[in-house]
């Protein structure tokens, strides 16, 4: 149909009328779209509570340990050096081998000694012909004086004549052992059982011998077994060691070999057992510590003086203590806190106070009770107030830290 001015007015009539229903479905979606924002968001798309894992605290005897630095010390040292001087012929060890008490390290010439000691045997003889000779003149003399035929003044010179002569026997006798033992020192053996060092001296080169440390040193030798560990202790710690002693809660060191335990350097737990054996009787004034000593037994020779080592010390009497996994403590700021399932499965932050490791457990003194739930896997999807999925873990028993 054609309007007035030519326009196709029917066409355009029919064309609304055909897509009125299209435009009736698109208002309908948009009112259902408004209804549904107006839904709470939790009730849309709210989560599911956060699966957690939770423990009990362990509830155990244990006793706390203190932890210092140590360094290891030989037990004996000795610098082997000659007694007698001369010409090397050999050396009779291996460097750096385990030597016994008494095994030959080196062999000086022992010509020389020898020559010596065959000229004082023959001095000696000498010595002893005179003895006998002065001994026959003065039982001459004696006879000789009852008759009047010598003086009483013969007698007494024979009878002193005789005197010097054991005198000189008794010299005689001294030089040809004397001789005697500088042939046996040119045998240089182990003064005691050890680990020796490289031999300083090699065959063929002269050594100086002295009794007063001015010979040549030819090796060294640590004893291993046992060891020392030197540590010292801060004014603090003796302290409070000091008053558990007074109260009759711990052993003084001084009475009491208290045991020790030694980690070493890249282990993760104790590989050694001593006990304490010194205690100094000052504090260092310069460092505020006192130096201390235990004894380490060193079966398997792993450890060598100059080695560092983590020295644990008993520091307290056995008492009952929550212990749980390490893991579950976190770091609020300068706090140490524990995440706890309430009974609603609501998340709670408790505030703790840290004690020592035990047996890889961690001490807690304060902030949590027997029947609490600590979260110990998990931690990271936990939040304050929210709930969470608890599962209940086997009771952690650790191990040796």
């Amino acid at each position: 149909m054609t309007g007035p001015d030519g326009s196709e007015q029917f066409d355009k009539k029919h064309d609304f009328v055909q897509s009125r229903p299209y435009a009736i479905a698109g208002i309908l979606a948009a009112a259902l779209a408004l209804a549904g924002c107006g839904q709470p968001a939790s009730q849309a798309s709210a989560p599911p509570p956060a699966p957690v894992t939770v423990a009990q605290p362990v509830k155990r005897t244990v006793t706390d340990w203190d932890e210092f630095t140590g360094r290891f010390e030989a037990v004996e040292e000795v610098q082997v050096r000659p007694r007698v001087g001369g010409f090397v012929n050999s050396v009779e060890f291996q460097d750096g081998a385990i030597v016994r008490q008494g095994d030959l390290l080196y062999v000086i010439d022992p010509r020389p000694f020898e020559a010596v000691a065959e000229q004082a045997d023959g001095q000696l003889s000498d010595a002893r012909a005179k003895v006998e000779l002065a001994k026959r003149e003065l039982d001459r003399g004696l006879n000789l004086v009852q008759t009047s035929a010598v003086s009483e003044q013969a007698v007494d010179q024979r009878r002193q004549a005789l005197q010097a002569a054991h005198a000189a026997e008794t010299q005689a006798a001294g030089a040809l052992k004397a001789a005697r033992l500088n042939i046996e020192f040119t045998h240089v053996t182990a003064p005691l059982t050890g680990r020796v060092s490289r031999h300083l001296v090699s065959p063929g080169n002269l050594v100086q011998g002295s009794d007063t440390g001015t010979s040549t040193l030819l090796t060294s030798i640590v004893a291993l077994d046992p060891i020392y560990v030197y540590f010292d202790m801060d004014e603090g710690t003796f302290i409070k060691y000091s008053r558990l002693w007074f109260e009759g809660r711990r052993p003084s060191s001084r009475d009491t070999a208290n045991p020790v335990q030694v980690t070493l350097a890249g282990e993760t737990k104790p590989s050694h057992e001593g006990t304490i054996n010194f205690l100094d009787n000052r504090l260092d004034v310069s460092t505020g510590t006192l130096r201390s000593r235990a004894v380490i037994k060193n079966t398997d020779l792993s450890i060598l003086p100059g080695q560092f080592g983590r020295v644990r010390l008993i520091g307290s009497a056995p008492y009952e203590a929550l212990l749980i996994p390490d893991v579950a403590v976190a770091t609020d700021q300068s706090r140490k806190i524990v995440f706890v399932v309430k009974p609603d499965d609501t998340v709670e932050a408790r505030p703790v106070v840290l004690g020592p490791l035990d047996d890889g457990l961690r001490v807690i003194r304060e902030g949590l009770k027997a029947e609490d739930r600590v979260i110990v896997n998990g931690i990271q999807r936990a939040r304050v107030g929210a709930k969470v999925a608890p599962q209940t873990a086997p009771a952690p028993v650790g191990g040796k830290s």
